[in-house]
């Protein structure tokens, strides 16, 4: 039997991949198993460059934080937040203003493990361990209630998570339910794998992810597909775009790799009481 390394909570499989391991494989961190790191090297052998889209996903994040407090936000909810790396949300946040509040949310035991000891000590910082799935536990959670004013508007992020809700699970009445929840004046950012931009080697590394024995299998959509799950909110300009072509900043923004500038989409939307009614107009419409 294999050995559990010491910093694993107890009962995790490290036999079984987990894609927020994976994740954290591709972007240069230590807490994944030899397991993760197989996937990972079996994925990056058939789609060169991938770290280079985790790296640009990563990116991403820092500016739609930046943004987000830009324009008032002081409390965000990042769910599916993985595996602490560099340049967290509340890092990124309170760097801006310390006052920030965050809260993340996982389902990973890992994940929240060390997402409890980066946070210890900080007051504006919590993790709930829970799955994206069920967001009333999440918003009724005693983090949340503690840390988030849902009476304000709030940073609601999905980077990465949404490709893991199947259409039949209802993707876009899942995030409806975050947005009922949600003040005016709230963004939501996401950022959501798409196949609009690539060739066979993404059906083949959607095929090593299905043969992993792994939980999470990965939804490609269109950008009419993607742009969808925006219902309710008001996308931003410049739009929902590759991930490296939203408003960077820099080199460090952007792959040198262009297939990877556009592997996922990213994009920002406002949610407001004009963009209720237009989404309620638009329901009777069709």
């Amino acid at each position: 039997m294999t050995r559990s390394p010491e910093w694993v909570p107890p009962g995790v499989d490290i036999s079984v991949p987990s894609m927020a391991r994976t994740y954290d494989f591709m972007l240069g961190g230590r807490h994944n198993f030899a397991v993760d790191r197989a996937v990972g090297a079996q994925i990056e052998h058939v789609m060169p460059g991938l770290r280079e889209a985790a790296r640009v996903n990563r990116a991403f994040l820092g500016r739609a934080v930046r943004f987000m407090v830009g324009h008032g936000i002081r409390q965000f909810l990042d769910v599916g937040s993985g595996i602490p790396t560099v340049a967290n949300v509340h890092e990124v946040a309170q760097a801006c203003d310390p006052e920030c509040r965050v809260v993340y949310v996982d389902r990973d035991p890992v994940a929240v493990a060390h997402s409890e000891l980066l946070l210890a000590g900080n007051d504006h910082a919590a993790i709930v361990r829970a799955d994206m799935r069920d967001p009333e536990k999440i918003l009724d959670s005693p983090q949340v209630r503690g840390l988030l004013d849902l009476d304000e508007p709030l940073g609601l992020l999905m980077l990465l998570m949404l490709h893991w809700i199947p259409d039949e699970s209802g993707p876009r009445e899942l995030v409806g339910r975050y947005r009922a929840a949600l003040a005016d004046g709230s963004f939501l950012a996401v950022t959501h794998v798409t196949g609009d931009h690539q060739g066979e080697n993404l059906t083949e590394a959607t095929d090593a992810i299905k043969e992993s024995r792994s939980p999470d299998q990965v939804t490609l959509r269109t950008h009419e597909e993607v742009t969808a799950l925006f219902a309710g909110f008001e996308i931003v300009e410049p739009g929902l775009v590759g991930c490296g072509e939203w408003r960077p900043t820099g080199p460090s923004d952007i792959s040198g790799t262009a297939d990877m500038n556009t592997l996922v989409y990213a994009g920002i939307g406002s949610k407001n009481a004009d963009g209720d009614r237009s989404a309620r107009a638009k329901a009777q419409q069709g």
